[in-house]
């Protein structure tokens, strides 16, 4: 690994005045291999940012080690703690923190003036060329797009050839267009010149676009550290499958199979059979439980005798995120093709095609105050 965090933990202050402390990272521990890009992702205050600010030096730990190869960063129990700019650690920041007063290849060119002058302009030409703005270099950072300003402190934090890339948020002010574009030609960069990365971002489709893995924050903790495959259909928590795509959690129960058939899972769509990474019966008492259904677990079909009520619709171009109510109450969502274009309040047909049967113990109500 080249990147390594073990048990790490961030602390604050939890008042103004000082008077005690909250985790803003609880124990985080995970690995990045050479040239492989990470993503964290989360919703805001989960403690990504503070996370990749301690990897930059930038925060100290309360408690655990962070190593980069063979040399520590930080340590708490040795209290030991290298300045960022000793980390060789590159950073591309959400507002770019361009110098508006240098033009493109002096920005590139800020963290090499080390180097002689002609390997130095070489270094800034070729990068100018891998993130498409050869043509740019004399021109001021204000006189460009937004996209086209990432690019610029992207070649900015590669041109010392950093050891590590840390990228938090970059694309968080751009057009949702752009910003799957973006990803997209950033993963390309990276992998092309071999960088190890770890991406912080709130959004999704930015993390299944950039990273060969991806880690779920909770309230400080790590839930799960893995690829968008494994996130998406085995999710370790019930919080990364609430995160992760669109689903409900359905009332089911596990039931033995019969003549030596392997473990059902009974729910008001029918058994789930061929379930082989699903708990036995007694998992749970009474083998009461509850199973992820995503959208595209449920569809639409005519001619099935299940049918649910068209509670909400959402259209999203080639299809509609359908929210459906049970007749037994139950509320499920499907993915339905946009030229399925029924009314609210109707009911139509469906059924379940779940390959990843996903359960979780039954969540109990909230009582309420008397």
């Amino acid at each position: 690994m080249l990147l390594s965090l073990d048990r790490v933990c961030i602390r604050y202050a939890a008042t103004a005045s000082g008077s005690g402390e909250r985790a803003a990272v609880d124990g985080v521990s995970f690995g990045l291999a050479h040239g492989q890009i990470g993503v964290l992702i989360g919703p805001s205050g989960c403690g990504k940012t503070s996370l990749l600010r301690a990897i930059a030096g930038l925060e100290p730990l309360a408690d655990g080690r962070i190593a980069l190869g063979e040399e520590v960063l930080g340590d708490a129990d040795q209290r030991l703690h290298l300045p960022p700019e000793a980390r060789r650690i590159g950073m591309v920041f959400q507002d770019y923190a361009l110098f508006p007063h240098l033009s493109v290849a002096q920005n590139v060119a800020f963290g090499i003036q080390n180097l002689p002058r002609a390997q130095r302009e070489e270094r800034v030409a070729d990068l100018l060329e891998l993130v498409g703005l050869s043509g740019a270099a004399r021109r001021a950072p204000h006189q460009l797009s937004g996209g086209q300003q990432q690019r610029i402190a992207l070649a900015r934090a590669l041109a010392p050839a950093p050891r590590l890339l840390l990228l938090d948020e970059p694309f968080s002010s751009l057009d949702v267009d752009l910003r799957e574009r973006l990803a997209q030609e950033l993963r390309a960069i990276l992998k092309k010149t071999g960088t190890t990365a770890l991406f912080v971002t709130h959004d999704q489709l930015e993390a299944f676009a950039l990273g060969d893995v991806i880690g779920v924050m909770n309230r400080g903790r790590l839930d799960q550290w893995d690829d968008a495959y494994h996130l998406y259909h085995r999710p370790a928590t019930r919080f990364v499958a609430d995160f992760i795509g669109h689903g409900v959690f359905t009332p089911a129960r596990i039931v033995a199979g019969e003549n030596g058939a392997g473990p059902r899972v009974r729910t008001p769509l029918g058994d789930f059979r061929d379930l082989e990474e699903c708990p036995v019966p007694s998992a749970y008492a009474h083998g009461e439980c509850e199973v992820l259904l995503r959208a595209d677990d449920i569809i639409h079909d005519d001619a099935s005798p299940v049918k649910a009520c068209i509670e909400r619709k959402a259209f999203r171009g080639s299809e509609f995120l359908y929210t459906l109510r049970l007749a037994s109450g139950e509320q499920v969502l499907a993915h339905v093709p946009s030229h399925h274009d029924h009314q609210l309040g109707e009911w139509i047909g469906i059924r379940a095609e779940v390959e990843h049967v996903v359960t979780f113990a039954r969540e109990l109500p909230t009582p309420q105050p008397v």
